[in-house]
């Protein structure tokens, strides 16, 4: 091909899975190591895309699957964010997904690096036909306890979407039934099987986090940009040092905790 090594590794890093398999049929006699490992190296980032792209189908397909044996309709994915933290509120994310256009690096929040989180939750709010975040904040956890606060977070998040003129047909909630819908229908892990509670779970978190960030500035001795309000050493070090603040859930923190400062 008249080609230097140089040029080899930029078309092949540059080749879609068509105009790769071109390249490594044109490439095969070849015997260049610099040649040799570019191929390779191309052929598995070909392999790791295609492979992304069935996962990606795979989410969506089996949301369209449960959605098809409840009849159809529209589908709204649900997923808390905060369930188990000592301050700050339960956050539930609820989101409804076109088909089209997927939305690359879908997957479950826990999953995703913070950037890469932050980037999909970006695509996420531009490209859904709907989306919510509902809190219920930490006297409201400590009254009602954790069950009703999700059922009521839950019933707050479909609600404005609905409100936002998109009517719901399907109620996805990711983990075990809590029965506050008749169109609920429970997904184990659903958070890495279907696409819109991934989606869900994505915007709970960033939106979740960024309030976190603001409480730190405001109450800056407990680490809370770092620690999101879960019970890290020096978040339970600052609480037996400094008292509770009124974010933090008392009922959570009774093992740790002072007479609040605040």
């Amino acid at each position: 091909m008249g080609l230097t090594v140089a040029d080899v590794k930029r078309r092949l890093r540059e080749a879609d899975e068509r105009e790769f398999a071109v390249l490594e049929r044109a490439l095969v006699a070849d015997s260049r190591k610099g040649v040799r490992d570019a191929v390779e190296a191309a052929r598995r980032r070909i392999e790791a895309e295609a492979a992304e792209r069935a996962r990606l189908e795979g989410l969506y397909a089996f949301e369209r699957e449960l959605a098809a044996a409840r009849g159809g309709g529209v589908v709204v994915g649900l997923d808390e964010v905060g369930r188990g933290p000592l301050a700050g509120p339960l956050a539930v994310g609820a989101v409804v997904l076109p088909d089209e256009p997927k939305i690359a690096g879908l997957d479950d929040s826990k999953r995703l690096k913070p950037a890469e989180r932050e980037r999909v939750a970006v695509q996420v709010r531009k490209t859904a036909r709907a989306w919510a975040v509902e809190y219920v904040e930490a006297r409201e956890i400590d009254e009602h306890g954790m069950t009703a606060s999700l059922a009521t977070a839950f019933r707050r998040a479909v609600a404005r979407v609905e409100a936002a003129g998109v009517p719901v047909d399907v109620v996805l909630l990711d983990g075990n039934p809590l029965r506050f819908d008749e169109r609920e229908v429970n997904v184990v892990k659903g958070d890495g099987r279907c696409a819109s509670i991934a989606a869900a779970s994505i915007v709970a978190k960033v939106e979740r986090d960024t309030l976190m960030c603001r409480y730190a500035e405001e109450y800056p001795e407990y680490g809370f940009e770092s620690c999101k309000g879960y019970a890290s050493p020096a978040h339970i070090e600052a609480i037996r040092r400094y008292g509770l603040t009124p974010i933090h859930r008392a009922s959570f923190c009774t093992a740790v905790s002072q007479p609040t400062l605040f």
